[in-house]
């Protein structure tokens, strides 16, 4: 079983940006990143493929957000630019062991980061 444990959220004012990482514990291939806000359901934000080679974003949030990955640490990162307070939510990082799988689903989960923008 990885764990994935993710870091980098925060308070920030709006135009603000934020920096997210997410370590896991063994080895993933596609990764991902998923939001929360109160009171709605969990939403997509992005993904990167094992390579780093494909990445997918969330149509409202493309140009202000990017991904990335660092294999040689086994982590990912969520570049959050232009902060928006609606950006406001936790923040989860997700995974998978299986090479197939290309933007989810995911069976590795983190406990999420708080991410608030105060406008």
């Amino acid at each position: 079983q990885v764990q994935l444990v993710e870091s980098g959220g925060g308070l920030v004012q709006a135009g603000g940006s934020l920096r997210l990482s997410c370590a896991a514990s063994g080895r993933t291939f596609s990764m991902g990143w998923f939001r929360q806000a109160p009171g709605k359901e969990r939403e997509f934000v992005s993904s990167i493929s094992w390579n780093g080679g494909s990445t997918y974003y969330a149509q409202s949030l493309k140009g202000r957000f990017s991904i990335s990955r660092e294999n040689a640490k086994n982590t990912i990162y969520l570049q959050m630019d232009s902060l928006k307070p609606e950006d406001t939510a936790i923040y989860y990082c997700a995974g998978t062991g299986d090479i197939t799988v290309v933007a989810g689903p995911y069976e590795y989960w983190g406990r999420g980061t708080q991410v608030t923008v105060s406008s």
